[in-house]
């Protein structure tokens, strides 16, 4: 009889048709073969030994020696993540640039690297505000390249009214900005709301998520509430 696993013509037609099943593929493992893989595996890491036959304590050192792996494996990232965070942070100040600097300092900054640049003037209380904070600002975040440039000196009859006026790039590219006094909330901006602001342009990562500005409301009732404790002090007086 002819074996059904013979490549030849005659075996091929009666694949084809469906008479003798279709001959196994030499690369494909079957369920039985994996599962023995395995068992087999196990069995040199555990002296030889089925799972079925190994007590409490080594079982326990096996699942030490897969947690010490994953652990390990952990660590070797997490090292990674912070030598490459180490490399981004080499900034921590800010520095003043012109309009020659411009394009290597702002559009050829590199690749992944985040800019602020604040554009201001002398005698402008808001424009001295800000590079206060960002003075304050880029040492805590020195990954982020911080920078000023008087305005007119990067571009000519720049207005005054756009003051100040910030500029938020990332690999060279502008992302978002922030022109006039309006966007800053005037002179009565905190640092607080300043770094907020800044992490809802996506120029810095901080962990001031809700905006730290007095609603209005609690504003209103505070005064409400002043008001009434002098009400009542001064009819304790009479």
């Amino acid at each position: 009889m002819q074996d059904p696993n013979e490549d030849t013509e005659w075996n091929d037609i009666l694949r084809a048709k469906g008479i003798i099943p279709e001959k196994p593929k030499k690369d494909e493992m079957t369920e039985d073969q994996i599962i023995s893989m395995l068992e087999e595996t196990i069995k040199k890491k555990s002296g030889a030994k089925d799972l079925d036959e190994m007590d409490l304590d080594e079982l326990d050192e096996l699942e030490d020696e897969e947690e010490e792996k994953i652990l390990l494996q952990m660590r070797q990232q997490r090292i990674a993540e912070m030598k490459a965070k180490m490399d981004r942070a080499r900034f921590g100040t800010v520095r003043e640039i012109t309009a020659v600097d411009y394009v290597q300092e702002v559009n050829k900054a590199g690749e992944g690297i985040m800019v602020v640049l604040h554009l201001y003037k002398q005698g402008i209380p808001l424009c001295a505000l800000i590079n206060e904070y960002m003075g304050r600002l880029a040492p805590r975040f020195p990954e982020v390249k911080f920078l000023k440039a008087i305005s007119t000196t990067c571009i000519p009859n720049y207005p005054d009214k756009n003051l100040p006026t910030i500029f938020v790039y990332n690999s060279g590219t502008l992302k978002s900005q922030m022109v006039g006094p309006f966007e800053f909330r005037g002179v009565n901006l905190t640092e607080q709301e300043f770094e907020y602001l800044l992490g809802q342009k996506g120029a810095i990562e901080t962990k001031i998520k809700d905006d730290p500005k007095p609603k209005v409301k609690d504003v209103m009732m505070s005064s409400l509430r002043r008001n009434q404790v002098d009400d009542l002090a001064d009819e304790g007086d009479w």
